[in-house]
């Protein structure tokens, strides 16, 4: 994919005219402030970058890919005040005498702050691992980095070397966290221990965390590479490998008999305050959880309706709960092998891509691939993600599908899943968000749930006006996707808030869904320890889908989608509030430009 570039009419360059002239009055008017401003952005994005060196690697920033981050709770408590002191330097900063832009982005990481700080009394770091990800899973690392030279190689062996140090520190968290009782129930930290089993491997060199050391660059010379495969063995077998012996020890004789043994943050100290500053934090509304639960409901009713039509549609004779019985079973829906299904994901994206310029005028530069999900974590996860590209272009975006089972993964719902994990969801969204010109890092590389998944959500819809499901069973793939993210709606609030139980939350799933039941309970599983993050994604979709309407509706004949696009994506992520501001000018604009002179 490629930037589309557009010709440069004479209202296009009056455009780019009044663009340069306000982005020079915006830094006349910034002056010393906005000079203060960027520089804290500057400094701040740094301090995150040190004290979290794996992001900083994911994000191809490698001064610090020697280490991990410091865990301890000490390092917690400073890292706390500092964000508390960061809030009280930014507040110093005149905001009145920036420009328009600097004060969105000054409102934004204020927010930022505060919604990190309310954060603090409920201890989340004690809670570091659940059946996603952990110590588990860190060697995955290795596959986000780039190892060309020696010094590369040298890196990832000094953190080999103090894993251990860190696994003491994850340890320590967790032993608090039994104490206190902050931690994910008995369910979800069953899945666990075979995870880490996978780490526990006979002989160093079968480590995952050896891969990298597997193939060298033609540019490292043999004894280097001597070396350094000797260093990276040493190192896994006297610290990586007694390490989760140690992790894999205490967590099923101490860690798991304490997990609770229901679901729900409830449970926890300030369950029910925690779920509801969860409901805001990922929504970015003011949405109780009751509110969005009953919005949940209402949304699983109007899907029923449009899912009826296509079972009609279809000519099926029978009821809609027959029918998602057909759609779970029948084999005429499944490929049979793993390698099957990973080429038909493969050639469904290149067949998504040319569609795009029939609803979007601005396009990324940054390809994405489409590649399977590790298989030590596939049967506990779920059935796609997406990892953003690396800052500094070394990286593309990947979209991970889950191959494990085919059998359980229909090809109805893959056309919708794509275009939310790949384009024009998640790769077109962030990959935008990454080459936007003059935003502070922490916007460009960061983002606000509701907003990415609710685009995520939104470009699902996509399809339809990209032609692309022209079979009423990939349609009904798109209703099944759109009806997953409504029944999140009450599930991860029936859980959390209203104290369903697990089974419970599955059954409604099963009812209104035809997800495979294996799906389901991953997912189920999901919102367990991910509590309020799925309530963001039909939330996102909804504002969106409104602001569509209203704009085609204000606009009239004058609105054109591919411009809308562009207004909700060109300034990056952003709360759903500002969202609508944004295009309200936007339609503000169009509604004036179109007026009579």
């Amino acid at each position: 994919m490629r930037l589309t570039k557009l010709p440069i009419t004479a209202s296009i360059f009056l455009g780019l005219q009044l663009a340069v002239t306000t982005r020079a009055e915006n830094k006349s008017a910034s002056g010393d402030a906005g000079r203060t401003l960027n520089a804290f952005f500057d400094t701040e994005w740094n301090y995150a970058m040190e004290e979290n060196p794996t992001r900083a690697s994911s994000l191809g920033d490698r001064r610090w890919n020697d280490r991990w981050p410091d865990r301890s709770l000490e390092a917690i408590r400073k890292d706390e005040e500092h964000t508390t002191a960061a809030l009280a330097r930014l507040s110093k900063i005149d905001r009145a005498q920036l420009s328009p832009a600097d004060q969105l982005n000054y409102d934004l990481f204020k927010k930022d702050l505060e919604t990190e700080i309310e954060g603090f009394k409920f201890r989340t770091y004690l809670m570091p691992i659940n059946q996603r990800g952990g110590l588990q899973t860190l060697d995955e690392l290795g596959d986000r980095l780039r190892f060309e030279t020696v010094k590369d190689y040298e890196d990832w062996i000094a953190r080999l070397r103090s894993l251990p140090a860190l696994v003491e520190q994850e340890m320590a968290l967790m032993r608090e966290g039994a104490r206190t009782h902050v931690m994910w129930p008995k369910i979800v930290l069953n899945r666990v221990p075979a995870q880490i089993d996978k780490q526990l491997v006979a002989k160093p060199e079968d480590s995952p965390f050896y891969k990298p050391l597997k193939k060298f660059p033609d540019a490292i010379p043999n004894g280097d590479r001597e070396r350094l495969a000797k260093s990276a063995s040493e190192a896994i077998a006297a610290g990586v490998l007694p390490s989760f012996q140690k992790l894999r020890k205490y967590f099923g004789d101490e860690y798991l008999p304490a997990a609770f043994d229901q679901v729900g943050v409830w449970q926890m100290p300030q369950g029910a305050e925690f779920y509801a500053y969860l409901a805001r934090r990922h929504t970015t509304t003011t949405l109780t959880p009751q509110q969005i639960h009953e919005k949940g409901l209402s949304e699983v009713a109007r899907i029923h309706t449009e899912m009826q039509t296509i079972m009609e549609k279809v000519g099926f004779q029978g009821t809609l709960p027959e029918f998602f019985t057909k759609l779970r079973t029948d084999p005429q829906f499944f490929y049979k092998t793993p390698e099957e299904l990973l080429e038909a994901y493969r050639a469904l994206t290149k067949r998504i891509d040319p569609n795009l310029v029939k609803v979007f005028k601005t396009l990324p530069r940054t390809p994405y691939g489409v590649t399977p999900i590790p298989d030590k974590i596939a049967p506990d996860t779920t059935t796609a993600y997406y990892n953003q590209p690396a800052a500094d272009g070394s990286r593309a975006g990947l979209y991970f599908v889950n191959l494990y089972k085919p059998e359980t993964r229909p090809k109805w719902e893959m056309m919708a899943l794509s275009l939310h994990e790949s384009v024009p969801g998640h790769h077109l969204q962030i990959a935008l968000a990454q080459e936007l010109g003059d935003i502070p890092k922490f916007r460009r590389y960061g983002g606000y749930t509701a907003f990415v998944e609710g685009w995520g959500l939104y470009a699902e819809s996509l399809g339809q006006d990209m032609g692309l499901y022209d079979d009423p069973y990939s349609k009904f793939g798109q209703l099944t996707y759109e009806m997953w993210r409504a029944v999140r709606l009450v599930v991860d609030t029936g859980m959390h808030q209203m104290k369903w139980d697990r089974q419970r939350a599955i059954n409604f799933f099963m009812e209104n869904a035809p997800k495979a039941e294996n799906d389901i309970v991953n997912e189920i599983d999901r919102y367990i320890s991910m509590p309020g993050q799925a309530l963001a994604y039909k939330i996102g979709e909804l504002k969106i889908k409104e602001l569509r309407d209203r704009a085609r509706r204000e606009i009239g004949e004058g609105f054109d989608l591919r411009e809308f696009h562009d207004a909700v994506l060109l300034s990056g992520a952003v709360p759903l509030d500002v969202l609508e501001r944004n295009i309200d000018t936007w339609i503000a604009s169009k509604k004036t430009a179109s007026k009579p002179k």
